[in-house]
């Protein structure tokens, strides 16, 4: 698929199927989220995959909604800040790093197949304990990952020249 036709395609999916994602897909998706740039190459997150049969519970304590867990898979997204690299104002990029690497991971999916949907409204905490995450490692973004049981609803975005602007604000 050219990448136009990709960034169209892909949307947040809330309905997924039951069927396992194939080994090479998730490989694919995991090494498009490796490949992301991060500020001086740190690489500062981390993924940790989820299998959803075997943590209902604690799923449910990170995001209630039911569609967040019936995918076969979540996918964790989680920052190291001590390890990111910081501008001179002190601005730590650990959180821009991240999602980087997230908006890869979804991206790739797409391309082959796999419904996302990327979810920052979860309870922190119980992400912390439901994946016993050291102190120093903050959880970013979450999302399942399997085949869409829903179809794509039209996408509402703000028009082009709503968003950019030339030479200065």
């Amino acid at each position: 698929m050219e990448f136009s036709e990709l960034i169209e395609a892909r949307y947040s999916v809330r309905a997924y199927k039951p069927d396992p994602v194939e080994e090479e897909k998730l490989e694919y998706v995991l090494q498009a989220a490796r490949l992301a740039p991060t500020a001086a190459n740190r690489q500062p997150f981390q993924i940790i995959v989820i299998r959803t049969a075997d943590q209902q519970a604690g799923l449910r304590r990170i995001y209630r909604r039911a569609w967040f867990r019936s995918a076969p898979l979540v996918i964790g997204v989680c920052s190291q800040p001590k390890r990111a690299w910081s501008r001179k104002d002190g601005m730590s990029y650990h959180v821009v790093d991240a999602t980087i690497a997230m908006d890869h991971l979804i991206l790739a999916a797409a391309d082959v197949g796999l419904g996302t949907c990327w979810v920052g409204a979860f309870d922190p905490t119980a992400a912390r304990e439901t994946l016993e995450l050291p102190e120093d490692v903050e959880p970013i973004a979450f999302t399942p990952l399997g085949y869409p049981a829903d179809s794509p609803k039209a996408k509402k975005r703000k028009p082009l020249e709503g968003l950019v602007r030339w030479e200065r604000w």
